[in-house]
């Protein structure tokens, strides 16, 4: 199993993740209309020539999945519970069509579940960055997160 258990993070721990990921248009337009997002800023590139950004942004939601999808394994796979939630989503750049993303996931919080003594919550800030080092999506994640087997 890949993941960690509660008691193996440690607040301040970090996660430089060795998977990146090329964003092919090809994901963009599918996961826009498998979620039915018809945004012209992540669909239609002549609407988009007319733009301050020139060409079609990456659906912040695809980035979103990439940030958290791409820590699990390193940290999650098979120890978690249940994802509880997302704060503090930010896109400070966009991304664009071919751009390589990069995660680097922290650890900033743990605690014992108050209602579920085998289990504790880990807070994570999970960041994305593209191929020239640029902050390109971040957020904090709280998962519950199984102890080790007794």
């Amino acid at each position: 199993m890949a993941g960690l258990y509660y008691e193996e993070f440690t607040v301040g721990q970090v996660f430089d993740h060795p998977l990146h990921r090329t964003i092919t248009e090809s994901d963009n337009v599918l996961f826009s209309t498998m979620t039915h997002n018809p945004a012209p800023l992540h669909l239609d590139a002549e609407y988009m020539k007319n733009t301050e950004f020139g060409r079609p942004l990456v659906n912040s939601c695809l980035t979103l999945g990439f940030m958290v999808g791409i820590s699990v394994n390193d940290t999650t796979h098979g120890t978690t519970v249940a994802n509880l939630g997302w704060d503090e989503v930010r896109f400070p750049r966009p991304l664009f069509h071919g751009d390589t993303i990069r995660i680097q996931s922290e650890v900033l919080a743990m605690r014992e579940s108050k209602s579920r003594p085998d289990n504790g919550i880990v807070t994570f800030a999970h960041r994305a960055y593209n191929q020239h080092d640029e902050l390109v999506g971040e957020c904090k994640r709280s998962a519950l997160m199984l102890k080790k087997p007794r």
